[in-house]
């Protein structure tokens, strides 16, 4: 078996790798780094690939499927749930970015007819090799993929949270003894806040903000984060009004059709329903001129109704705005984090409402990560990949000091073999 690092070595965005068995080449994910421009995987001709595999719906697996349909016809295999939210999410990035991709809707479209619809632990067969998906528990469809052929196993992550969150339950973790461990490294060298207290403390702040009559916005990731706060916001029995607008709307219409892919369906669709959907302009306005919580994407305040509420409640200090979204390099969301300052009419201006950011991450942490490698069996070689250079490099060399594995920070175009 051999492995082509195609993308996401030490750095988050654009995943891919080309997995070569004798009668099968597989490629997992292939997904677009945001920027200007846009940064792809390696080129890989669609000729040369048997199956895609999609583990999640997020861009930076997802984006870049349609590029392998210009004029290809490859099987492109998914849970149903990622496939209804990587069509939602690349139409989305295509509306907004019509120039920028080498691809555009008829691709999508042509991506789509090949779709292959598959649940956790259904085992494909192509030639002498197999594919198979478990759960990753990082979003809803989500997906680790493991690789079988001629007696070599390898176990791709994705993105993975062993413990999984409100909306989704734990990673499925037992498959047996691998050969390759191609693990994320994104939070590697961080340990985050355990879940239940950064919960306690995001609702503290919520109730703080109600208390003086503010609004409170929370710029929230369309998947998943969104649902996910209407879900805290519930449990702690919150009983002012909950607002959602967006792209959030149209994910909780798909994510409530895949029940069986969520820990909880009934609390899950209860907390979502308990929230008003906002529909126009009009609700936009009451909604950001009384006490209330409105989630809505964009998560890093890079566009989408996000920047409607930003300008609406960023500069009366009743007002409160909790950032529960990762937040990018160059975004306008770390960029408010980092100088409490954001763009108004072409001008750097200061915000007077209270700012706070709570990890909310749907990633295994540095703990977490070392967890899953001290329960792999065998004697597996590791590529640490999809982090910054710090977290794959300095991982790879604590997996082998700590383990005695064989790990690699593995760089573009990289090929191993087992």
């Amino acid at each position: 078996m051999q492995i082509k690092v195609l993308g996401a070595a030490r750095q988050v965005g654009r995943s891919g790798f080309q997995v070569n068995c004798e009668n099968a080449n597989y490629l997992l994910d292939y997904g677009v780094l945001f920027g200007r421009p846009p940064q792809y995987p390696i080129h890989v001709r669609p000729r040369d690939i048997d199956a895609v595999v999609i583990t999640h719906a997020h861009l930076d697996h997802s984006g870049n499927v349609p590029s392998l349909f210009v004029n290809g016809k490859s099987d492109v295999y998914a849970t149903s749930p990622t496939f209804d939210l990587s069509n939602l999410l690349i139409t989305d990035m295509l509306k907004l970015e019509r120039e920028a991709h080498p691809f555009g809707i008829p691709e999508l479209n042509n991506m789509m007819n090949h779709a292959k619809n598959i649940g956790y632990r259904e085992k494909i067969k192509i030639g002498n090799s197999s594919i198979e998906l478990r759960s990753s528990g990082h979003v809803v469809g989500g997906s680790t993929v493991l690789v079988e052929s001629e007696n070599k196993r390898l176990f791709y992550t994705g993105d993975i949270n062993p413990k999984g969150s409100r909306m989704v339950a734990e990673a499925d973790l037992d498959f047996g003894e691998v050969d390759l461990l191609i693990t994320e490294s994104t939070y590697s060298q961080t340990e985050q806040m355990q879940r239940k207290e950064v919960e306690e403390g995001f609702i503290e702040f919520v109730n703080e903000v109600m208390d003086r009559k503010g609004t409170l916005f929370v710029p929230a990731f369309s998947v998943e984060r969104s649902q996910e706060i209407a879900c805290v916001l519930n449990a702690f029995g919150f009983k002012h009004k909950v607002v959602m607008d967006g792209m959030a709307l149209k994910v909780n219409e798909i994510i409530l059709r895949y029940p069986e892919f969520l820990r909880d369906p009934k609390f899950i669709s209860d907390s979502i329903h308990k929230a008003i959907w906002i529909k126009n302009e009009k609700e936009r306005k009451i909604a950001s001129e009384e006490p209330c919580v409105i989630i809505s994407p964009a998560g890093m305040l890079v566009g989408g109704n996000a920047i409607y509420y930003l300008q609406q409640l960023a500069f009366n200090k009743k007002n409160g705005i909790a950032l529960v979204s990762y937040q990018g390099e160059g975004t306008p969301g770390r960029k408010l984090l980092e100088s409490g300052l954001i763009s108004s009419r072409g001008k750097n201006v200061k915000v007077n409402a209270e700012v706070r950011q709570f990890e909310f991450s749907g990633h295994a942490d540095r703990n977490g990560l070392f967890e899953l490698v001290k329960g792999i069996k065998g004697n597996p070689k590791v590529l640490t990949v999809h982090g910054d250079s710090n977290s794959c490099v300095n991982f790879a060399e604590e997996i082998h000091e700590r383990f005695g594995l064989d790990a690699h920070s593995p760089e573009v175009g990289e090929i191993i073999s087992i």
